[in-house]
């Protein structure tokens, strides 16, 4: 039985890389994204983008040229050197609350479906509608504002909001699955409730959580941008949110630096995101809706 199974999974692994490789437009943003990547963790080892709050021009203001690619803003910072550092950051966030969101949420979720009918199953069906009936930045931020002044805060907020939308997915797999004969065979073979969920409903539910680790990676990186935009967001370092909220009074004046290369930085890489990750949920599970 076991073998059988791996074979089932091995094959749908494999057919899903092969529909993904026929997706040319898949492939191309998913470049995109590594090349983000990459940039990531060459700042993150400090060979690029170190410089990011070096006072480098007395004047400010200053225009795109061969020395500061985007030009400098009205502190003299580089701003090429603020764009790249932010990517680092970009990726903090995204990585961080998408993995621990979709965890929490791919364990709740399905608890809850496998429980369904139960009082906790009806506890967790209270406190998804408790959460969504608030609107998302203002809980976002009421949370940023109570817990300290630190980054901590922020991504705490967005994890608290962003496991909701995963619990639900994954509640409706876990109904389905409980009543499948695999299952029916593990609990009649005497395992725990607990075991089930993990050796048996979670495993099959994988393609859809690594759907919804792409799908909230973007938005984590969206919201830390409102967020900082806000003053609510990364606290004592800079990001793309950062730089557009300092842009506000820039452009009044007519200098558009970090308006352009904030916003051209963040553009390019949700959009990739977003193509790959329907690149990704086609060739998983070309039949999965949102």
């Amino acid at each position: 039985m076991t073998e059988v199974n791996d074979h089932k999974s091995q094959s749908h692994w494999a057919q899903s890389f092969a529909r993904f490789r026929r997706d040319k437009l898949g492939l191309a943003s998913f470049a995109v994204v590594m090349i983000y990547f990459i940039i990531a963790i060459l700042v993150q080892l400090e060979i690029v983008g170190s410089g990011w709050d070096d006072f480098v021009d007395p004047m400010g203001f200053s225009p795109p040229s061969k020395e500061y690619w985007f030009g400098t803003n009205f502190n003299g910072q580089d701003v090429f050197t603020r764009a790249i550092y932010s990517t680092k950051v970009a990726f903090q966030v995204g990585i961080t609350v998408s993995f621990i969101s979709v965890f929490i949420g791919a364990i709740i979720g399905s608890a809850a479906g496998y429980f369904s009918g139960s009082a906790l199953d009806e506890f967790i069906l209270w406190l998804n509608g408790c959460i969504d009936a608030i609107p998302y930045l203002l809980f976002v931020a009421a949370i940023s504002f109570i817990l300290p002044d630190s980054n901590t805060s922020m991504y705490i907020a967005l994890i608290a909001t962003g496991w909701v939308a995963t619990c639900k997915y994954m509640r409706a797999q876990a109904i389905q699955y409980k009543n499948y004969v695999f299952v029916e065979a593990a609990r009649a073979m005497g395992s725990y409730d607990l075991r089930i969920i993990l050796r048996h409903i979670l495993p099959n539910t994988a393609p859809l959580i690594l759907i919804e680790i792409t799908i909230n990676f973007v938005g984590a990186i969206k919201a830390e941008a409102m967020l900082s935009f806000l003053g609510i967001g990364i606290k004592n370092g800079i990001s793309w949110g950062i730089m557009l909220a300092e842009a506000t009074s820039e452009i009044i004046a007519g200098h558009t630096n970090n308006f352009l290369s904030a916003s051209l930085f963040m553009f390019v890489l949700v959009i990739a995101f977003n193509m790959f990750s329907d690149a990704l949920q086609d060739a998983l599970d070309p039949n999965f809706q949102k």
